[in-house]
């Protein structure tokens, strides 16, 4: 479904990328895919998808998901997020309350 401050689709412009927009979109969606399914979401996002706008912007929609599948995504990414902080080079410093409980 279009925004409500864009075009119809089916008004098509010569000079926008309208293909490489939505070849675009289309990869990141399978590539998105074959990620959930490494995360165990084999079958919950049935309905993700790429698309293009009638701007030429390839955009992911995830459609609908079931509640307890939302939940497990913001899991996952709630994890990931916690591993990608981990690895920052400040995840070695000591925190200014645990300086304060030594000396």
């Amino acid at each position: 479904m279009a925004d409500e401050g864009e075009p119809r689709a089916e008004i098509f412009k010569p000079d926008v990328p309208y293909v490489r927009g939505w070849k675009d979109a289309r990869s990141a969606a399978c590539e998105l895919a074959e990620e959930l399914r490494l995360l165990g979401f084999t079958d919950d996002f049935a309905y993700l998808q790429g698309d293009v706008s009638a701007m030429g912007s390839g955009f992911v929609s995830l459609g609908k998901v079931m509640a307890d599948t939302a939940a497990r995504f913001a899991d996952a990414l709630a994890l990931g997020l916690c591993v990608e902080i981990a690895e920052l080079p400040c995840a070695d410093e000591s925190a200014p309350s645990d300086q304060r409980g030594s000396g």
